[in-house]
């Protein structure tokens, strides 16, 4: 018999968190005949696949029959391959995607059975976000991006409806990027996405380091490709942040005049640029410390934060603009 559910998870690197995902999935209230469970490990770890076998002989050792299958995907192609490489080798008709980080809830899979049982293609459950007691600016982001209104840790999609778009876009190495291709495509293909907030899936925001939000500033450069695939959707639907962005380049330019003016004699000029860079950056340090106290490391990588971030947003932001040959703020 096939199952009705197939749940893909897309795993790297993970083993013990993953380890807590399947663990909530195997508490599902829905009856396990009628779910299966698809783990897609990039990057071919061998200590990925014993956590998933550990986890099958724990499930046999309980005296339950859960069907969990180890999918390797031998080179890092990111999320979104992952999870096509799932989908594609699912047996259910209806796929439940969610992230190694994140713990269904008992109820999740038999919450939403109903709606596709009465016609549904796509559904979103609710996602209940955890942040830690002293947010960083990177913790702030994640959660913002977790709590859009379509995200891939908790959605759930026909097989056929998936077939019928061509499922995620491979091209895009970041998650909220995908998310929103694959909402913009099924937004274009005119079929509805419903929502069961009973379907809740509990992600709780993990610990980043203090550079995390300038290796995150590499994600903007798939902005102009999201643009350039749907340039409607994206001006209506996703967030500018414009005044950010201005600051950003105000930020970069301010300090370029100063330079530049500095040995051309333009000394008047060269300090106005200066304070003007020191005015803005003293501004992204304020909104970039955490709550809480305050110790020297913490202000030290505030400091290193405030001044790079302006230079790494706007060279991934002209990177994108470049290889996707696409203009957009």
């Amino acid at each position: 018999m096939l199952p009705e559910f197939s749940v893909v998870i897309p795993t790297y690197k993970q083993p013990a968190v993953l380890l807590k995902c399947l663990d909530a999935l195997s508490r599902q209230r829905l009856p396990r005949s009628q779910f299966e469970i698809i783990i897609v490990g990039e990057g071919d770890l061998p200590e990925t696949e014993t956590a998933v076998q550990l986890f099958t002989k724990q499930v046999a050792r309980n005296g339950g029959l859960l069907e969990v299958r180890y999918l390797s995907q031998p080179e890092r192609k990111g999320p979104a391959a992952a999870r096509n490489r799932g989908w594609r080798a699912a047996r259910g008709r209806i796929i439940a995607f969610t992230d190694e980080d994140c713990l269904p809830e008992p109820e999740w899979l038999s919450s939403v059975l109903p709606c596709f049982q009465r016609g549904a293609q796509v559904m979103m459950g609710q996602l209940r976000v955890h942040s830690n007691n002293r947010p960083t600016p990177l913790d702030r982001t994640a959660t913002l991006l977790k709590r859009t209104d379509f995200v891939s840790a908790n959605c759930l999609c026909r097989k056929d409806t998936l077939e019928r778009v061509g499922g995620f876009e491979e091209a895009f190495d970041t998650a909220w990027h995908e998310d929103s291709d694959l909402q913009f495509k099924f937004i274009q293909a005119g079929i509805p996405i419903g929502k069961c907030p009973e379907a809740v899936v509990v992600y709780h925001v993990c610990p980043y380091s203090w550079y995390g939000l300038l290796h995150d500033e590499r994600n903007n450069s798939y902005d102009a490709l999201l643009y350039k695939r749907h340039p409607r959707l994206f001006r209506e639907r996703i967030p500018a942040y414009r005044r950010q962005v201005l600051q950003y380049y105000a930020t970069v330019l301010s300090i370029a005049i100063s330079l530049v003016c500095l040995p051309m004699g333009q000394a008047s000029i060269s300090l106005t640029g200066l304070g003007i860079w020191a005015a803005l950056s003293l501004d992204l340090f304020m909104r970039y410390l955490p709550g809480g106290p305050l110790t020297w490391p913490i202000i030290k990588h505030t400091i290193i934060t405030a001044l790079a971030t302006p230079f790494v947003s706007i060279y991934w932001r002209l990177y994108g603009a470049c290889k996707y040959k696409v203009l957009y703020l």
